[in-house]
């Protein structure tokens, strides 16, 4: 009777704020750091590369001729939004299983966050859908699909700047956790908080003082990123750990 006491003790799962015994599974660690690598290769694809080449901010006509003219890429511009979309869910729900044991709390905070700011971008695909519909239905000389075509790309545009309050926000519980678990390498969890309380006033900051220098912006931006990067990398690095370094159920 008291082996099997015992026994229900060890197997008890441990108080919320305590990381768990066994650690963090290589194969979650492996996954979840996939799915964020995979949100990263896509996010920048389809907003720092597909996009410029399509959207003139200034330049309704331009924009809706490289619709026109470059339809493929137009099209891998809508894809790509949509697999950023789908990452970023996926890689919410994952930093949610690997965190829930340590804190149910924050690692909730952190898909929360990150699914919020998926269908933020998942609403910026189908923005750009309709764009692409609108060129195709009306071609490149009426002047209301021009209008229209404009308008849809002006509020992907901010659907974007909005999503980044929370993918500011999703990375302050992230590291909040990652701090509480023990897991990473001790500035880790510092460097999210900051990068992610900086990441979201640089999206306030750009609504109230549109004409701040470049300079600011990359400032305010750049703790996160490198947060992002080093996190990304630790969860692939965890994940490359031998298979037999992994507790069994």
């Amino acid at each position: 009777m008291a082996r099997s006491t015992e026994s229900l003790r060890t197997h008890r799962s441990p108080p919320e704020g305590q990381a768990p015994p066994g650690g963090l599974r290589p194969s979650d660690a492996r996954l979840t750091g996939l799915f964020y690598l995979a949100l990263v290769v896509t996010g920048v694809l389809s907003f720092l590369v597909i996009r410029p080449m399509i959207f003139d901010p200034g330049d309704p006509a331009a924009t809706m001729a490289a619709v026109a003219d470059s339809q493929p890429l137009a099209r891998a511009g809508v894809a790509l939004e949509l697999a950023t979309a789908t990452t970023q869910a996926l890689c919410a729900l994952w930093f949610y299983r690997i965190f829930r044991a340590v804190d149910t709390f924050l690692a909730g905070a952190i898909a929360i966050f990150g699914m919020v700011n998926a269908v933020a971008i998942l609403a910026s695909a189908a923005m750009l859908a309709t764009a692409l519909d609108l060129v195709l239905s009306a071609g490149t000389g009426a002047a209301p699909a021009t209008a229209f075509s404009q308008t849809m790309y002006l509020i992907s545009e901010n659907l974007w700047m909005a999503g980044n309050v929370f993918f500011g926000l999703w990375l302050i519980p992230m590291g909040l956790v990652a701090r509480r678990s023990g897991w990473t390498p001790r500035v880790l969890p510092q460097l999210l908080v900051l990068g992610g309380i900086l990441y979201t006033a640089n999206a306030f900051i750009a609504v109230l003082a549109p004409t701040l220098p470049q300079g600011a912006e990359v400032a305010l931006t750049a703790p996160a990123t490198a947060a992002e990067l080093w996190m990304l990398g630790w969860l692939l690095w965890r994940g490359a750990r031998r298979a037999h370094s992994e507790p069994h159920s």
